[in-house]
């Protein structure tokens, strides 16, 4: 059990029996009437964000989660099949508890959270960027740099991603995972 003024950036909680991370906090004390902590919390399993206020001083249930880094192997319908570098253990996740999914080529390297006291994965998370080929877009045509318009390219991974004119067929590119836009270009 931990008190609700310790809630922090990150820190997992059990409230009506689902999990959620902290994601934002603020500390309350108004003029009149007792301090509380303004959270806002997400759910671990849909991705919903909730506000909620505690008193200072209340009691939550606290969680502990650990962080491993495993490489993606294979995919296995709709699950995943990862392996733990360390131990060599391999492990299924559902396809949907991976944020970043459509960008995931094998070898990649994911941060898999998990519930300490239970072993059961919360969710899996690529990084943040990554570098990608692309397979296939329409030929950029010379001068078309001025305007900031994108055109649909697909990624050696099979998902689309809007990236510039000039960008064409076979240019390694660097994306953003959480909500698939193009970065940059990368040199070879």
């Amino acid at each position: 059990m931990m008190n609700a003024q310790d809630i922090k950036n990150g820190t997992c909680i059990r409230l009506d029996g689902r999990l959620y991370f902290c994601i934002e906090f603020l500390h309350v004390k108004p003029g009149k009437g007792n301090t509380f902590m303004r959270t806002k919390l997400k759910d671990v399993v849909d991705g919903r964000v909730l506000e909620r206020r505690f008193n200072i001083g209340e009691k939550l249930e606290d969680v502990r989660v650990e962080r491993r880094d495993y490489q993606y192997l294979y995919a296995d319908g709709d699950d995943d099949i990862f392996m733990n570098n360390e131990t060599f253990e391999q492990i299924t996740i559902s396809r949907d508890l991976v944020t970043g999914a459509d960008y995931m080529k094998e070898g990649d390297i994911v941060s898999v959270v998990s519930d300490a006291s239970t072993e059961t994965v919360l969710y899996a998370e690529m990084p943040v960027k990554t570098t990608l080929k692309i397979t296939y877009t329409e030929p950029g045509l010379k001068g078309d740099t001025a305007t900031n318009t994108l055109k649909p390219a697909t990624v050696e991974t099979g998902a689309t991603v809007r990236v510039p004119l000039f960008i064409n067929e076979g240019e390694l590119i660097e994306v953003d995972t959480r909500d698939g836009s193009y970065v940059g270009r990368v040199k070879a």
